[in-house]
């Protein structure tokens, strides 16, 4: 689950990562009384989405006055801003943070991710802050592994603050800094908890500039705190459904829907999707306990989505047999009135049992023998090899 900046900001204030001072604004007074409140100056404006790249992409800026200020919020405010991480639609700005100007003397870059090789939390930590991390060559960053239990050990973030270049006062401020990052990560369960970038002021000072918080999702259960920073307006409509009935689900941009269980068979099922010409409009898991009302909902989601010419339905019976599936599929396309050409490939137990059904319930049900089979009829309904929506 991603947060807006402002609200890792907060986190961040909680645990003891000092931050710019500024104010959430939702109207262009707002932003007017922002300005007035932080003193005036050189304040800076900036869009509040889920999605990277919004300096490059217009959604920050600098004002030098109140009515600039709130010049730029009525620039942004209710429009779309259309960065690298948003697709061609953008994402609509509802929400500014207007902060403090200040004067920066360096910027650096420092994270906690999941390292999977080593099966564990990693610090990356570079000299080089203010880019796209992926830029920056590999010698260049610094990289301390996290103990779960014991967090960032004192002498791994005093030696990252002293490979970043700093010393004295700063390296201090920004050990601790790195260190209570760390805290942050473990505490919250967070899947990423980046500072890009973090600086250093002319005075001296060290503070978080920018704030990039995630949470694992599976972890949520354990924080209500961090689960009720859910923007639902920031979310696909399709995927926040999804979740609602326990479905993992993607949106592409792709006209052939998919249905399937198990998240491995669905990136094989997108893959042979791709490899016979066509190109998959979503990424939806059913799970392995599929039942009837879950693959219900799953056709309604897939259907209300226009794109969508066909819809393969690729189903590997384990945990639930074939012929209860196919019931399930049997009795969802009744509900939803489907009038897009549907392709159903089963294995597993009762397999036979779950084609007979499909074969004499006399709607309008290709079947598949395998997957390559089930990619071809399904390319083929959607009206042949095609790329994306048009």
């Amino acid at each position: 689950m991603n947060v807006h900046e402002y609200q890792a900001k907060g986190l961040f204030r909680e645990f003891g990562i000092p931050v710019p001072k500024g104010q959430l604004c939702r109207i262009p007074e707002d932003v007017r009384r922002a300005y007035a409140a932080l003193g005036g100056g050189t304040v800076v404006v900036k869009a509040q989405i889920h999605a990277g790249g919004r300096g490059k992409a217009g959604g920050v800026k600098l004002a030098r006055s109140a009515d600039e200020a709130a010049s730029h919020a009525q620039a942004l405010l209710g429009k779309a801003l259309v960065t690298h991480q948003t697709g061609p639609k953008g994402r609509k700005v509802t929400k500014l943070l207007v902060e403090e100007g200040l004067k920066i003397s360096r910027e650096f870059y420092a994270a906690l991710a999941v390292d999977r090789r080593r099966g564990g939390p990693v610090l990356i930590a570079s000299a080089e802050g203010g880019v796209e991390i992926e830029s920056v060559p590999q010698e260049k960053l610094l990289k301390e592994p996290v103990d779960v239990h014991e967090g960032l050990r004192p002498f791994q973030s005093r030696a990252l603050a002293y490979g970043l270049g700093l010393s004295g006062d700063s390296a201090k401020q920004a050990a601790e800094i790195l260190g209570n990052l760390a805290r942050l990560f473990l505490a919250k369960d967070c899947s990423i908890a980046e500072i890009n970038p973090l600086v250093l002021l002319e005075g001296g000072r060290v503070l978080a500039l920018d704030a990039k918080v995630n949470f694992d999702d599976n972890a949520l259960f354990r924080h209500p705190d961090a689960a009720a920073l859910r923007d639902p307006e920031e979310e696909d409509p399709a995927e926040a459904r999804a979740k609602e009935h326990d479905l993992s689900y993607v949106s592409l941009d792709g006209t052939i829907g998919c249905m399937v269980n198990g998240a491995g068979l669905a990136m094989a099922t997108m893959d042979i999707i791709q490899h016979a010409g066509g190109k998959p409009a979503n990424f939806l898991d059913v799970g392995g306990g599929a039942s009837k009302e879950r693959v219900t909902e799953a056709f309604k989601i897939i259907v209300e989505d226009e794109s969508v010419r066909a819809i393969l339905v690729n189903i590997f019976g384990g945990i639930v047999k074939c012929d209860l599936i196919a019931e399930g599929i049997l009795a969802a396309v009744k509900e939803v009135h489907l009038r897009v050409p549907l392709v159903v490939r089963l294995e597993g137990t009762n397999v036979e049992r779950g084609r007979t059904l499909l074969k004499e319930s006399g709607l309008a049900v290709t079947a598949a023998t395998d997957m390559a089979d089930a990619a071809a009829k399904v390319v083929q309904a959607a009206g042949g090899a095609s790329g994306a929506r048009r």
